[in-house]
């Protein structure tokens, strides 16, 4: 009887000493990638090839001088990226998806334009500055930027605004530093809608510019 109340005793213990010393092992990383539950969808338009297809495009960026990520070093370099991006945008509403080596940030209209308007306004300048500055440090990548609108209104002037938010937000890209042969823009329109435009809450959600950025091979 002895004996086995040690071996119990012991197999409870276990567990414990194997985590002493380890501090909170259940403490979150600074800045790290949300739970994949809490993660927003990847819409499949987003993971599809870059605006004017891969070869190109980095045709281009070599030809500006900018060089490839080291495939061993790309998962290292697009993690950094991930969490400086998510420090800048902290608390302001922007989403920063991770997919694989993709990034995917996604800029509220409700915060960054006013309704029907293509000029950003004032109160996203200092984040879309921060973002366009990180952007710029992370130059081994190329960076797509995709205006959407909602539902309302004609196509085709759906289509034009959603172009000219695209633009707009390169334009501040660029002004901070970040090359103009590592961007190019596209508008949507309201055909790819990531909520019901049958409610003001989801016209919000489909009023959006999204930054995909995809790292150099």
């Amino acid at each position: 009887m002895r004996r086995f109340r040690t071996l119990a005793a012991l197999a409870l213990a276990g567990p414990l000493l194997a985590t002493a010393g380890c501090g909170n092992v259940f403490a979150p990383a600074p800045y790290g990638p949300p739970q994949a539950a809490l993660m927003p969808a990847v819409p499949a338009y987003l993971l599809g090839d870059v605006i004017g297809g891969y070869a190109m495009r980095l045709k281009k960026a070599r030809a500006a001088g900018l060089k490839p990520v080291a495939p061993t070093a790309i998962a290292d370099y697009v993690s950094q990226q991930e969490q400086d991006l998510r420090r800048e945008s902290a608390g302001t509403g922007v989403d920063v998806i991770r997919s694989g080596d993709r990034l995917f940030v996604r800029l509220p209209s409700s915060s960054t334009f006013n309704v029907g308007r293509s000029d950003i306004s004032q109160q996203a300048f200092s984040t879309l500055g921060e973002i366009g500055l990180t952007l710029k440090k992370y130059d081994r990548s190329l960076v797509d930027v995709l205006g959407h609108t909602d539902s309302t209104g004609t196509e085709a002037g759906n289509k034009a605004l959603s172009e000219k938010r695209a633009q707009a937000v390169a334009a501040m890209l660029r002004s901070r530093g970040v090359s103009a042969a590592r961007i190019a823009t596209r508008g949507f329109g309201a055909s790819q809608s990531i909520g019901d435009n049958g409610t003001e809450a989801g016209r919000s959600l489909n009023r959006r510019v999204e930054i995909k950025v995809v790292p150099l091979r």
